[in-house]
């Protein structure tokens, strides 16, 4: 859908899987040349139910298939990598990109090993200095990650369940980050009594705002 930002008003552009009841959109973002990268999910986390799409100028392409939770979607400044999950796997991914194009010009490569951490791999941003900052689901911390793969920051949340960060503030030198309850009864949730909620890191960041998707 493309969305008026005066009135809100949603005025479907490009069905996707629309004939699929299974599955619901999840992880987005926009890469660099204005390509739309953007992943599907079972709303029951269906195993392998997914797939990640490109697109681009009303163009729709599936890249990758047999995904159960996609998630981590981000760029490097210049278009030539992308990254990417499946949260099931524990393996975050990355893969060399057309910078015209922001289409997939290799085979993807392990990135970083998650497997034998505590959480999952969910929402992820890319600074302008190539650090990758992750939102972990279930290990209440964001993890920064340098172009090498290795782990270069921590920063613990306040909750259990951090869901997505976003370069914020007029420079895009600030972090926010959600979060969620999802699955939790209500003990649980007394114990994460600000689980839902989005916090501002007390940490500076060398960020950048997401380019415009060109959808024609």
């Amino acid at each position: 859908y493309v969305r008026d930002v005066a009135t809100g008003k949603l005025t479907l552009h490009t069905p996707v899987e629309a004939d699929n009841p299974v599955t619901r959109s999840n992880d987005s973002r926009v890469h660099p040349c204005g390509a739309l990268w953007m992943g599907t999910m079972g709303k029951g986390e269906e195993k392998g139910a997914g797939s990640i799409y490109w697109f681009f100028r009303g163009e729709l392409r599936r890249l990758f298939s047999d995904i159960t939770v996609s998630n981590s979607i981000c760029f490097t400044e210049d278009g030539a990598i992308a990254y990417y999950t499946d949260t099931s796997t524990g393996l975050l991914m990355r893969v060399a990109c057309d910078p015209a194009t922001g289409l997939p010009a290799g085979e993807p490569k392990l990135f970083v090993d998650h497997r034998s951490a505590k959480g999952y791999i969910d929402g992820s941003v890319l600074d302008r200095d190539g650090i990758l900052w992750n939102a972990v689901w279930g290990g209440s911390v964001i993890e920064a990650y340098g172009p090498d793969g290795k782990l270069v920051r921590t920063v613990a949340m306040p909750v259990t369940q951090p869901s997505c960060p976003a370069f914020v503030g007029a420079k895009a030198d600030r972090l926010a980050v959600t979060s969620a309850w999802s699955g939790k009864d209500e003990k649980q949730r007394l114990l994460d009594l600000q689980g839902g909620m989005t916090f501002l890191l007390d940490i500076p960041v060398n960020g950048r705002f997401e380019p415009r998707v060109l959808i024609a």
